[in-house]
């Protein structure tokens, strides 16, 4: 039945063909948030290799890439055309554009994959034997790998939901992160779901598909293990001499953000939140991305009543805030720690914008200007920075998708005790979207062996302790406050000290042995 399911995809052709790829790519998605079913991998890349195997010539393999991560993008980016409308419904005709355009831009990374893959190995050259077979898997792995680190990397990079995620959802599995990073987690996620398509060779498939499981067990194995070494979460919680936090999300619907009337209303809304019912030991209130929705920096009225109001006695609000400088002029999507008398005693300025969303890139040949408010683009900051705060151990700052790149969220130089995401997810509304965005963020603390603390205007707030157990969070869609005492740092992981050179050494490795195993 499995030689005949592998015939039947094989022979696939025209819009058939197309058509599998492309649902095959859209179910792979059922592995990330928020449904993390991490096996259908099982299913889906198998399916995927038979169907690849089956094109003869440079456009087949260059179209089996490029339908299968057109569907895995698809079904994966769907959320970002909701962007786009609940801003403005001026900007209905660029939703097609972000819906399908995004993903036919994206797949062809994945479609060079196939193509360099099949030069390499053409698949009207596979033998009936095992070792080519094997080989072409290791070589598909390796350049599917490394399409996600030239994703994440060229033209600003945009790595969300690279394949390593499919295992981020397992708390055993996700702890891989810890080794091998984002990218280097794809590497044992996309060999163990391609080895079952070895099943029709026979004993040597069989033993491939006791392999394809080995992986993940010895990760899970592994992971729980690392799991069972963590210090208990409860009497860190009840460590009085921990730093406490208050997190609001006031779940204000992007519509009503930015509009002038309702300005004083909203920021009343933090005010009370930060106040209700807070603890004496909670002496840093966190408010979200652009929680003030004005330049900080020049409305002193209101530096001062948040210092009055929200500030602890002797402590810090810490705020996402736009910051316009006025010579020369230039706006920072801006992170603003204030004491009680109002004074900004630290700033972090937001430095990989959105592209189309806080700045248009050729901005002078297009006639339309940035999705987010506002006439001007917004400028970017030096970096990933560590700032030292009265009373706080030091915090690496993170604003919205800054949190999204492995190996690029913190200080190398100055490495901070604490990671801090401030983060706006109103505009992708009830979807998938803010689950994923929160695992992003997830895999952010178990990569780098810190805390992460995600304060949201509304989407989903949370805390990670370093090894990504969540401590507690603030639902999608609700109006909350959490309070908590800061998790402690622990030493730095394999992938905080190495970053993405493992992931590059892992496909280097793949790469030596299917060349190897090739001339057999």
């Amino acid at each position: 039945m499995i030689a005949t399911a592998a015939r039947f995809c094989s022979a696939l052709s025209g819009w058939r063909r197309r058509g599998v790829l492309t649902l095959l790519g859209a179910v792979t998605v059922l592995g990330l948030p928020p449904f993390d079913i991490w096996p259908i991998a099982f299913l889906t890349l198998p399916l995927f290799l038979w169907v690849f195997e089956g094109g003869r010539t440079k456009k087949a393999a260059f179209g089996a890439g490029w339908w299968f991560a057109f569907g895995y993008f698809l079904a994966g980016f769907y959320w970002i055309s909701n962007a786009l409308v609940v801003f403005s419904p001026d900007f209905w005709w660029m939703v097609p554009f972000a819906l399908v355009g995004l993903p036919v831009v994206m797949a062809v990374y994945y479609g060079l994959a196939t193509v360099l893959v099949d030069r390499v190995i053409p698949a009207s050259e596979l033998p009936e034997g095992t070792a080519r077979r094997l080989a072409r898997i290791l070589l598909l792995t390796a350049a599917f790998v490394g399409a996600d680190l030239l994703r994440g990397t060229l033209f600003t990079g945009f790595p969300w939901n690279v394949f390593g995620y499919l295992w981020s959802g397992s708390g055993g599995l996700s702890q891989g992160a810890a080794w091998l990073g984002a990218y280097g987690l794809g590497v044992p996620v996309l060999l163990s779901g391609f080895l079952p398509a070895l099943l029709p060779n026979g004993r040597p498939g069989r033993f491939a598909l006791a392999t394809a499981f080995a992986i993940p067990l010895a990760f899970l194995i592994a992971g729980t293990l690392r799991l069972s070494d963590a210090p208990d979460m409860a009497a860190q919680q009840a460590d009085a001499n921990r730093p406490g936090l208050r997190l609001v999300q006031p779940n204000i619907p992007q519509q009503e953000k930015w509009k002038r009337d309702l300005r004083v209303r909203n920021f009343e809304q933090h005010l009370n939140a930060s106040r209700v019912n807070r603890p004496d030991w909670v002496k840093t209130v966190i408010w979200p991305e652009t929680a003030a929705a004005f330049a900080i920096d020049q409305a002193e009225d209101y530096r001062v009543s948040a210092g009055a109001w929200a500030v602890p006695d002797g402590g810090l609000l810490i705020t996402g805030a736009p910051r316009l400088l006025d010579d020369p002029k230039r706006l920072y999507n801006a992170a603003v720690a204030l004491n009680g008398a109002g004074t900004m005693v630290a700033t972090y300025e937001k430095s990989h914008l959105v592209p189309f969303g806080e700045y248009v890139p050729l901005s002078q040949y297009l006639p339309f200007g940035k999705v987010a408010a506002g006439a001007i683009d917004y400028s970017p900051g030096p970096g990933p920075q560590t700032l030292s705060l009265p009373g706080l151990p030091p915090v690496g700052p993170m604003i919205c998708y800054e949190v999204i790149f492995p190996g690029a969220v913190v200080d190398p130089d100055n490495r901070p005790d604490w990671m801090l995401n401030l983060t706006n997810d109103a505009w992708y509304g009830h979807t998938t979207g803010p689950y994923q965005h929160l695992q992003h963020s997830r895999l952010r603390a178990i990569e780098e062996g810190l805390p992460l603390i995600r304060a949201a205007s509304t989407g989903i707030s949370a805390a990670f302790d370093a090894y990504g157990r969540e401590v507690g969070r603030i639902g999608l869609g609700e109006n909350g406050i959490l309070d908590l005492r800061l998790p402690p740092a622990i030493a730095p992981t394999l992938f905080a000290r190495l970053g993405n050179l493992f992931a590059i050494g892992l496909i280097i490795l793949l790469a030596g042995v299917g060349f190897a195993l090739r001339k057999r």
